[in-house]
């Protein structure tokens, strides 16, 4: 103090300046401190790993890499994200455990709803037995909504991971034969 006072400094103003640039460095750090702390609970908890399909920050994807300040994410249409780790609030890990295809089949509300059933389980049978990857199921649930112009079946199954938008597709592409085939049916002269 006494070599600024000699330098004709003051020191009160240089302390205050200091403070000042103390304040706005520890800011600064904060959110380096805060990215560091969560991905360190991250990789300890093991929230999500490498490879898994995730729900984070708004977006969804695959985990590339999982680093202590950001975490990659790959969304399905290629984009690369990188999330910092102190805005992973809330984590969907759509990757451990069974996944759930879910398909709804809109029918004229005028169709015999157990007739429908019965042959839409029928349809769910056949690709069981062709379908591996189907853990259970899948099983025609019943009737989800029912409105003036239409009403809606839903069909549920129980599928390995990361499969169940495949399943989803096979009973899309099966029910859509099936209901052909039912109009041809229903078509005079067959």
């Amino acid at each position: 103090m006494m070599i600024l006072d000699l330098f004709h400094y003051n020191p009160t103003a240089l302390l205050a300046g200091a403070g000042v640039v103390g304040l706005a460095i520890g800011f600064g750090a904060q959110g380096l401190v805060s990215d560091i702390v969560t991905g360190f609970f991250i990789l300890l908890e093991k929230q999500f790993d490498v490879g898994e399909y995730i729900t984070v920050a708004g977006f969804d994807g695959i985990v590339e890499q999982i680093g202590l300040r950001t975490t990659q994410l790959r969304s399905f249409d290629g984009t690369l994200h990188f999330i910092p780790n102190r805005s992973i609030l809330n984590v969907s890990n759509h990757s451990r455990g069974t996944m759930q295809a879910l398909v709804d089949i809109e029918l004229s509300p005028d169709e015999n709803v157990d007739q429908m059933i019965t042959a839409l389980q029928a349809a769910c049978d056949e690709v069981r037995e062709e379908t591996p990857q189907i853990i259970e199921g899948p099983q025609v649930v019943g009737v989800e909504a029912f409105g003036s112009s239409s009403l809606v079946l839903r069909i549920i199954a129980k599928t390995e991971t990361m499969e169940q938008w495949r399943v989803e597709r096979i009973l899309r592409k099966k029910n859509e034969r099936s209901t052909r085939y039912r109009k041809e049916q229903k078509e005079p002269g067959s």
